[in-house]
């Protein structure tokens, strides 16, 4: 007897049991996912374009070219940076720093909205900590401000800091210069933590803030001289609560610190603000204490001073960076490199010989 679609399961005698058609095989790959197509690279006159109209996808398009390590990004970044120059300049820098804990995320929020309401318009380039393993940016800064990074006039760019001095990013001077042809009046840059290499923030901001908190025991303990002299205000945050008492204390002592320093090129004497990010309580006096030492310094003229001394840094700093770059990338210097660390490790030359015939072939091989 033949059973339909030779199940004998399915003949009526078996009624209980039913025994139904298998299914085609399925595809191993999903036919519903869209690919993404390639990214279409722009020539340089559509990323400056873009950035003129204020276009945040291809800002940030832009500060990533700006990042690369490629030379072939690079070149193509250092062409939209000379475009953007003329249009670049027009902003009040702000450098923020302050030991770890002190709240510079959210006071930089509290900051950034008490501006943005104001109508103006916001960068910041927070210098996040790299990942040891991967050496990018752990992102943590744009989490930490979540009403900021969702605000129309606000961008947030958080840069992998690889290890480099101060946890500066190392181009964001040339992030500046992007953000501020694109329209933004403010910039705020946001550094690791308190370190002796904080210059390097000081060197592309104007007014140079640092955070401070109360009621952790000595205030001035661990605060280097080389910082203090640095900051061009100081704001005791998380004066609220309990701490409102230990914050005025701390902002008295501060000040009698100041004093004495001797005063500052730009003839401004720092002054100690208590604020609380978290209350939005004493935003605005911050915010007051650089408005006037802006007008301060432009009256005297250091302020031009001061961004033409900076530039003169960065020429060299640049310069430093392309010899240090093509010395390692040299596939010559690179062989040499790991026979020196041989004779090295063995004994057979010392460090300081070994640095001085590599940088000899180096220079004589260029001549």
């Amino acid at each position: 007897m033949k059973y339909k679609h030779d199940h004998p399961e399915n003949d009526p005698h078996f009624k209980a049991l039913t025994v139904n058609e298998g299914v085609a095989d399925v595809p191993s790959i999903n036919p519903y996912t869209r690919f993404k197509r390639k990214r279409k690279r722009l020539s340089v006159e559509e990323y400056v374009q873009g950035i003129l109209d204020g276009d945040i996808s291809i800002l940030s398009q832009a500060v990533t070219l700006v990042e690369s390590s490629l030379s072939k990004d690079q070149d193509i970044a250092q062409e939209v940076i000379e475009k953007c120059l003329p249009y670049a300049g027009n902003s009040i820098r702000l450098g923020i720093t302050g030991v770890p804990g002190a709240g510079k995320s959210t006071f930089i929020e509290a900051l950034g909205m008490h501006l943005i309401n104001q109508g103006k318009k916001l960068a910041v380039l927070a210098i996040d900590p790299s990942s040891e393993r991967t050496k990018g940016s752990i992102l943590g800064d744009k989490t930490r401000m979540e009403e900021l990074s969702v605000a129309e006039n606000a961008f947030i760019r958080p840069s992998p800091s690889a290890g480099s001095l101060g946890g500066v990013a190392r181009k964001t001077r040339e992030s500046i210069v992007l953000c501020e042809a694109a329209g933004f009046d403010n910039i705020f840059v946001e550094t690791v933590g308190v370190g002796q290499s904080e210059i390097a923030v000081h060197s592309m901001v104007d007014f140079f803030l640092l955070i401070q908190l109360a009621g952790t025991g000595d205030e001035l303990q661990g605060i280097k001289r080389g910082i203090m002299e640095m900051a061009d205000g100081i704001a005791i945050n998380k004066c609220d609560g309990n701490n409102v008492e230990k914050s005025q204390l701390a902002r008295r002592q501060f000040k009698n610190a100041l004093h004495l320093f001797p005063l500052p090129d730009s003839g401004w004497k720092p002054d100690v603000v208590t604020c609380s990010a978290i209350e939005k309580n004493g935003i605005d006096d911050v915010w007051q204490m650089v408005v006037q030492y802006i007008e301060f310094v432009k009256e005297n003229g250091f302020f031009e001073k001061h961004r033409t001394q900076q530039s003169k840094y960065w020429m060299y700093e640049s310069i430093n960076e392309k010899l240090k770059s093509n010395f390692y990338n040299n596939e010559v210097i690179q062989q040499m490199i790991q026979d020196m660390e041989q004779k090295v490790q063995a004994n057979e030359i010392s460090s300081f010989v070994a640095a001085n015939q590599l940088l000899d072939f180096y220079a004589n091989k260029n001549k």
